[in-house]
């Protein structure tokens, strides 16, 4: 089968940092020399640099039993006291760590100092209960300061954390919390989600509710944050109150030194068939890329920058971009609890007004959705605090990437365009902001330590001007170290494509332009073959949103008896050309302008005008439903969707 992947999109806008920008940069073109040089003395570097060891490492990498590998495996150091204790001894105690916004407007001003001694008494209470060392413990909390101290308390105390994401279902809880094995759940009587509180402690209590099934459950306590102020029923023996305990409890807590490679999460990711997969993470090499990451391709000045990332806690983009990246380098960042359109669709805009944020880190759903509301509602206000902006979670497509920097970022900021996985711990390709100059829709190049190829099917370099598969060719500090108590799937699902060059694989196509930059192309799963052109889903979603009318969209390969597959287009109008237009002329309109745009191989056959799409609740498309949907089937399993009944309406649209 011919893998390659057939390129149609073009794009020539360039945008080159300012002169001030690149004279005040954190990081200059000198990183990918040192990097080029030695990559494993660079990364040895960058860990003694910017983290406190208690034992220094000798040995940086052993890649002797590939693809399970160790990094700085004979240090020691200690999560935790790296994110705080140790920016309080350097006198810094007085520094923000949280601005923290609840979404009814409740706001808490947390320094390092106070967020260190929170840490310290949580960790004494965990203690209390039993918790040490390589325990495990499930965190099932809403974005409130707690969620972050809670992640740090577990990983000062040597034990992993298993997060589970607010919004999944007592169900989804049950499994992550019997396949890890968990011994405390700390969660809290619900949060604040579009007005309403939402229950979080029934799920808790729901999940371990006795199933007569006989399985002993692991967990011992559960520790309950008062949030919501919602009754809930209670345990007399297992579940306690933080104000119960947590203020009383000593503020006096040393940080004990663990092993480098000492565990230190597990988040689950839905598989594509079966149970979820417990992605397992370790300290130090994460801990690097987290904080090395984080500085450079945000150009992160913490004495004057307030950063806000997006992404709740219970994805990975919270962990390492909301959690232990920004406070390993003593960042001030803002929590937001919840949702940008409540109680007006402005909410975002204020917040970043308020604090003046300077670094905006959020996922190309957010800026469509933005796209679809009108630039209105941004350009009410003040947003010149600004001065990077960042996208994460899925390829952006040019006019969204455009849209973001003009409306946004007042035409003059950089955007970084940042690719990695749960998989990947922390950011594997993006641009330096003061190094790059970016083009709209490409996530650019690695970053310098990092090594990907865009290859064929043979594991062979397809070079400039072509499409493949995206693979990482050497090992990385960040790299999940396995699946958790499944060896075997983990080689399995990530390296058994490419077994014999020893090649990373986590299922993406890619695409190399003529200057060798990387562009993402959805998924292979995405790619579609029509009459023997492999043609990527992303390249004709970002043709439709380059029309005028158009806020999103989503593009999958339905059977077709003529050409194999056909594309099909479900799209998301602005709301102010359904005011002008009707639905059937603008869907004829988009069908014709993507001929125009690309050429006629890539026309969809059926363009189908939608109110919503269906997304999981981190804001990625679900393109099987919509492929369902498209070849007339059933509708297959919509658990993990935001809005379950999104499918339901579309179906009836279609139909």
């Amino acid at each position: 089968m011919n893998q390659q992947i057939d390129h149609l999109l073009n794009e020539d806008r360039r945008f080159a940092p300012s002169s001030q920008f690149s004279q005040d940069a954190v990081a200059g073109p000198e990183l990918y020399d040192e990097a080029q040089a030695d990559r494993l003395e660079f990364w040895a570097k960058q860990s003694r640099d910017l983290l406190h060891w208690h034992t220094p490492f000798t040995n940086v990498l052993d890649w002797t039993s590939p693809p399970f590998a160790k990094w700085f495996d004979d240090g020691e150091l200690n999560v935790a006291y790296n994110c705080l204790d140790r920016h309080v001894e350097a006198g810094l105690g007085d520094r923000v760590a949280l601005h923290f916004e609840g979404e009814p407007g409740d706001t808490r001003t947390i320094t390092y100092a106070e967020l260190t001694d929170e840490v310290k008494r949580l960790a004494n209470v965990l203690e209390g209960f039993g918790v040490g060392r390589g325990d495990r413990v499930a965190i099932y909390l809403p974005m409130i300061p707690e969620a972050i101290a809670s992640l740090l308390a577990v990983a000062r105390l040597g034990a992993v954390h298993s997060v589970v994401f607010g919004g999944f279902s007592a169900d989804s809880l049950r499994s992550r919390i019997d396949d890890a094995g968990a011994k405390v759940v700390i969660t809290a009587d619900g949060g604040y989600r579009k007005g309403k509180a939402s229950a979080l402690k029934v799920n808790v209590d729901q999940a371990l509710a006795d199933r007569g099934d006989g399985e002993q459950l692991t967990v011992e306590k559960v520790l309950v944050v008062r949030r919501t102020e919602q009754e809930v029923d209670w345990d007399g023996e297992r579940d306690v109150w933080w104000h119960d305990v947590v203020p009383q409890a000593s503020g006096e807590h040393e940080a004990q030194a663990f092993p480098s490679e000492n565990p230190l999460f597990i988040l689950y990711t839905s598989g594509t068939t079966g149970k979820p997969k417990g992605i397992l993470h370790t300290s130090g090499g994460y801990l690097t890329q987290a904080a090395y990451t984080h500085r450079n391709v945000f150009d992160l000045h913490p004495e004057t920058d307030v950063y806000w990332c997006t992404a709740d806690i219970g994805w990975v983009t919270g962990h390492t971009y909301a959690t232990y990246g920004p406070l390993a380098n003593g960042a001030t960042q803002v929590l937001y609890e919840g949702t940008p359109e409540f109680p007006e669709p402005g909410r975002w805009w204020d917040i970043i007004e308020k604090y003046g944020v300077t670094i905006f880190y959020t996922a190309p759903t957010a800026v469509r959705s933005f796209m679809k509301q009108g630039r209105d509602i941004p350009l009410q206000r003040d947003l010149s605090s600004l001065r990077l902006l960042g996208s994460v979670g899925e390829p952006i497509n040019p006019e969204a990437w455009m849209w973001f920097r003009e409306v946004i970022g007042s035409g003059i900021t950089p955007i970084v365009d940042t690719w990695w996985q749960t998989e990947t711990g922390a950011i594997m390709i993006s641009a330096l902001p003061g190094v790059t100059e970016t083009k709209p829709g490409s996530a650019q190049v690695p970053l310098p330590g990092i090594s990907i190829d865009v290859v064929d099917e043979k594991g062979e370099p397809v070079g400039n001007d072509a499409g493949g598969m995206l693979v990482v060719t050497e090992p990385w500090p960040s790299m999940l170290r396995g699946i958790w108590g499944d060896p075997d799937r983990f080689v399995e699902t990530y390296w058994k494509m490419f077994a014999d060059k020893g090649f990373y694989f986590a299922g993406d196509g890619a695409r190399r332009d003529e200057d060798g930059d990387i562009w993402l192309l959805g998924r292979v799963d995405d790619v579609m073959n029509v009459s023997g052109h492999r043609l990527s889903t992303a390249e004709i979603e970002s043709a439709l949103v380059a029309h005028e009318a158009t806020a999103e969209a989503a593009v999958v390969g339905a059977n077709d008896e003529t050409t194999g597959q056909a594309v099909v287009a479900f799209v998301i109008l602005k709301e102010s050309f359904l005011k002008t237009h009707t639905a059937e002329g603008l869907a004829e309109a988009l069908r014709q302008w993507v001929g125009t745009q690309i050429g006629p191989i890539a026309r969809p056959r059926d363009v189908y005008i939608v109110g919503e799409l269906p997304k999981t609740r981190s804001g990625k498309i679900m393109r099987r439903l919509l492929r369902d949907v498209a070849e007339g089937r059933e509708v297959g399993d919509t658990q993990t969707l935001a809005d379950t009944a999104v499918m339901s309406v579309i179906t009836k649209q279609v139909r």
